[in-house]
């Protein structure tokens, strides 16, 4: 059975990028208590650049703790904690090629629903203290799932996740995060994901703009 391995709250963070001040809310760890997901974002939790986290598609963010392996072999020497990618809740047995955009979960007192891949910036590489992380994440078939809160409540460490409604006519959240990252130049693809209700919007606009300036 699918399960929450961890849950994470991150602090507002300053940084120096490129000779600039920037604050982040990407350093997020492991939370001894439960956390309450909201309809925009999760509670005590810091998201400081809502033009591309948090709001309503993408309330709270979540990572497969199997994908965990994967990114310590490519960065030996780095001690990989949960929260490392910057969602708030670790998980075990979801993975994102077995996962349809506009399914529904119950995850704790919560129901959520998924509404598109995670695309990577350069504060990834802030965290790992290495930008080469932004185009491996790119390139690999593990972005983790953004999803929004159909009806809020906590959420703890080893709750059960249930799948209410699989969306399996959608395509699923690794064929859309190889749209997105131009990996796929299907432009029937791209339409079809463009016509999914339940995607992000942002995704959406994203899609659109590839789709509009083409796919050369």
């Amino acid at each position: 059975m699918a399960r929450i391995v961890s849950t994470n709250i991150g602090e507002k963070v300053s940084i120096v990028h490129q000779g600039k001040e920037v604050k982040t809310g990407i350093y997020k760890y492991a939370f001894d208590t439960a956390i309450y997901l909201g309809k925009t974002d999760v509670q005590t939790d810091n998201v400081v650049d809502r033009k591309y986290h948090g709001g309503i598609d993408k309330a709270c963010y979540l990572y497969p703790s199997e994908n965990y392996k994967y990114w310590q072999q490519q960065f030996p020497n780095l001690k990989m904690e949960w929260g490392m990618f910057g969602e708030n809740l670790t998980t075990e047995g979801l993975l994102e090629s077995e996962i349809h955009i506009g399914s529904v979960y119950r995850i704790g007192e919560t129901f959520v629903q998924v509404t598109q891949p995670r695309q990577p910036c350069y504060k990834l590489g802030i965290r790992f203290k290495d930008s080469k992380v932004v185009k491996l994440f790119s390139n690999s078939p593990y972005p983790g799932i953004y999803v929004r809160v159909l009806r809020e409540g906590l959420v703890r460490t080893d709750d059960s996740i249930e799948l209410l409604d699989n969306q399996i006519e959608n395509q699923t959240l690794t064929e859309v995060f190889e749209l997105l990252m131009k990996r796929n130049k299907d432009e029937q693809l791209i339409n079809r994901a463009i016509n999914t209700s339940v995607l992000a919007e942002s995704a959406r606009k994203d899609l659109i703009k590839i789709l509009n300036l083409g796919v050369e």
